[in-house]
């Protein structure tokens, strides 16, 4: 059973997606709901398989260290905000966020995003694709055609195994070229150390858009 753990200091919308989850299929266990995000850290919510983050827990601004300090620890974390500006999206995403969703996005695109995180596979809800395609900062690595070409390959296999049988490489060279395309990235200040965050990277660039995924 995917298992979560909602950060949002307001009870009606922790009440609304715990009723959501639970009316998933499969369901999906909310192991823990708190105000702040000391309960992502504690057990049981340090145990759940994705953080609901809500994005703006107090008026100070956008909880940006606590979203990093979730990420940096291997967490997958679906920020659930009202902010729908392209800045704070598109923040997140760099930031190592799993998705972003607004709240106006409601119940089916919040359970898939949570199935999708704990399942490593990517999730474009609407507002993230908008603010991918109006995504005009200049700081985009120059890939090579070879790492393009074995990255865009890699987003549509389920294994790297599968993508250097039909570019004809191997592993080696498949991760190889991954690997410097996530130092690219890295270099100019984009982390992106999983495969959901290279997808992410991949539609702000242009690379690929969201539909073909």
């Amino acid at each position: 059973m995917i298992t979560a753990v909602v950060v949002d200091d307001h009870p009606a919308v922790t009440a609304g997606v715990q009723a959501w989850c639970g009316l998933a299929d499969p369901p999906i266990k909310v192991l823990a709901t708190g105000r702040n995000v000391s309960v992502a850290w504690l057990e049981p919510g340090r145990s759940a398989d994705v953080v609901v983050f809500d994005l703006q827990l107090d008026v100070s601004g956008p909880a940006y260290g606590d979203l990093k300090r979730l990420v940096d620890a291997g967490r997958q974390v679906v920020i659930y905000s009202m902010r729908a500006d392209r800045e704070t999206v598109l923040t997140c995403l760099d930031i190592g966020g799993f998705t972003y969703l607004t709240k106006a996005e409601g119940e089916d695109h919040l359970v898939a995003a949570i199935q999708a995180a704990a399942a490593h596979t990517p999730y474009t809800p609407p507002v993230l694709s908008g603010a991918f395609g109006t995504d005009n900062r200049p700081h985009r690595p120059q890939l090579s055609p070879r790492e393009s070409e074995v990255l865009l390959e890699w987003f549509h296999s389920e294994s790297k195994e599968m993508v250097a049988r039909r570019l004809n490489l191997t592993v080696r060279r498949v991760n190889a070229c991954l690997e410097r395309v996530r130092i690219k990235y890295a270099n100019v200040g984009r982390d992106a150390p999983t495969k959901a965050a290279l997808v992410a990277r991949a539609i702000q660039d242009g690379l690929v858009r969201a539909d073909e995924l």
